[in-house]
């Protein structure tokens, strides 16, 4: 079937979508989660045939699906009931409440770094609403995709729900169709596509497009630990992962103790027994050849224009294999600083005080995430107060994503817009229709009304005064 049959087909069924009880929502979610569990296997090897991935990162993806199907499936008959609200005087004697309407046709371009929970988690909130759905996985993750496709329509008709694999081409067709809401994780680059195709049909939409996240040391830090944390945050998936931190601003009483013990770090998780960090089961590869030259491309740019490689610098072409890097002495001028790293280098900036920190941090966009690790709280409030991001954490990173369904997740601006996560995928993908009921007969009464009364001036007097 062609994309704008399905498209036509989903539209003319969202009247039954929204008609759908949350049991027979939670239902089909429930369905959904059994089916991934099934599927295990079949994800993690087509993940780690995609990224060389070990199936206990391919798993986590997994668990925070589950978690966010059992979050959803707990809470969802009561997110789905009217919402009363408190009258003002305005609408003293009339009953006022919040309906949640789902708002259609949803479409979610996928990306490739996490595939299957990127696929999958905005569909989750968009089923849950009562929405339709159509899924655009990335085309550098097709085994995923195949994966993604095969568990969906086993589940959902495809007037309900459906995946289209393929191209930028298929992407682009289904941007000419008239979604209500589009949800696109990725880049820069299509996002403002994206955002163009949105605005010619007034959709709504939601974007995920990662950014330079800073990741702040200061001098009373615990800098073990602080390394060792960020080790495993940057390296994670080899550096691909759109929360990771991209570069860290640490204070310079501190920063030669921070690169050693960031070295000693990456050893003991990477390389502990000594077989080389390109045997090592838990680290993956990057994802593209064009990707590997990308990130290639940066480091040797940094380092022809002064950066120091400190640490690593390997690679090897034909397995798109980039060795755990960390560089000091980045400056701005440098080609890694003015675009998303998303690749295993550690990019550490000495800095004379959280002043210079700030100032950094100020030249980049508004970031998807941004760590602080001190123990001293005026510094960590000096930075709340003084920066803005879509998360951040103290003490620790790439710990808000996917763990908690209580905590939002998305942008700010460059970074992204929208959030999703519990409640607020339901929202994301829901219209809060506000509802007023006004009485009739003796309690119909309509002083607003003109010619205007003497009480009705008083009224509008007091409240004014």
């Amino acid at each position: 079937m062609t994309i704008s049959s399905i498209f036509n087909a989903q539209k003319s069924n969202h009247g039954v979508l929204r008609a759908r009880s949350s049991q027979q929502r939670i239902r089909q979610l429930q369905a959904l989660r059994a089916k991934l569990i099934h599927r295990k296997r079949d994800i993690c090897d087509a993940q780690n045939k995609e990224l060389k991935t070990c199936d206990m990162d391919t798993e986590a993806q997994l668990m925070m699906l589950n978690i966010e199907i059992d979050f959803i499936c707990k809470h969802l008959s009561r997110w789905m009931k009217p919402r009363r609200v408190k009258n003002s005087q305005a609408t003293m004697g009339k009953k006022c409440y919040i309906q949640y309407e789902p708002k259609g046709s949803v479409l979610n371009i996928s990306t490739w770094n996490a595939p299957i929970a990127i696929n999958i988690m905005p569909i989750i909130g968009a089923l849950a609403a009562g929405n339709s759905a159509i899924i655009k996985p990335s085309e550098l993750a097709p085994h995923t995709a195949t994966v993604t496709s095969e568990i969906i329509s086993a589940i959902f008709p495809r007037n309900q729900c459906a995946v289209f694999e393929g191209g930028p081409e298929i992407a682009q067709e289904l941007l000419n169709h008239p979604f209500n809401h589009i949800y696109y994780t990725g880049g820069h680059r299509v996002g403002r596509i994206v955002m163009k195709a949105a605005a010619e049909n007034f959709s709504d939409i939601t974007l995920e497009m990662g950014g330079k996240n800073p990741a702040i040391i200061d001098a009373t830090a615990e800098v073990s630990n602080a390394a060792l944390k960020l080790a495993w945050g940057r390296m994670a998936n080899a550096g691909q992962v759109c929360i990771g931190p991209d570069y860290i601003l640490v204070d310079q009483m501190v920063e030669q103790s921070f690169i050693s013990a960031a070295k000693a770090a990456l050893i003991r998780l990477y390389n502990p027994r000594g077989y080389g960090f390109k045997n090592c089961a838990e680290f993956p590869r990057l994802i593209s050849d064009s990707h590997f030259e990308r990130v290639k491309g940066l480091i040797d740019d940094a380092i022809s224009k002064g950066a120091i490689l400190e640490f690593g610098g390997e690679y090897d072409a034909e397995q798109r294999y980039i060795s755990p890097t960390i560089l000091s002495g980045v400056s701005d001028t440098m080609a890694i600083m003015q675009e998303e790293v998303f690749g295993p280098v550690m990019v550490v900036i000495g800095c004379e005080n959280s002043e210079q920190m700030l100032s950094a941090i100020k030249r980049q966009h508004k970031p998807l995430a941004l760590y602080i690790f001190s123990k001293n709280r005026s510094t960590i409030n000096y930075f709340l107060h003084n920066t803005s991001a879509g998360s951040t954490v103290v003490n620790h990173n790439l710990i808000q994503s996917g763990t908690n369904p209580n905590l939002a997740f998305g942008g700010v601006n460059h970074s992204g817009t929208g959030r999703i996560g519990g409640f607020q995928s339901f929202l994301e993908f829901s219209n809060p229709r506000s509802i007023v009921e006004s009485p009739l007969g003796w309690r119909d009464i309509n002083i607003n009304f003109p010619p205007y009364s003497k009480i009705y001036k008083k009224l509008v007097a007091k409240m004014l005064s």
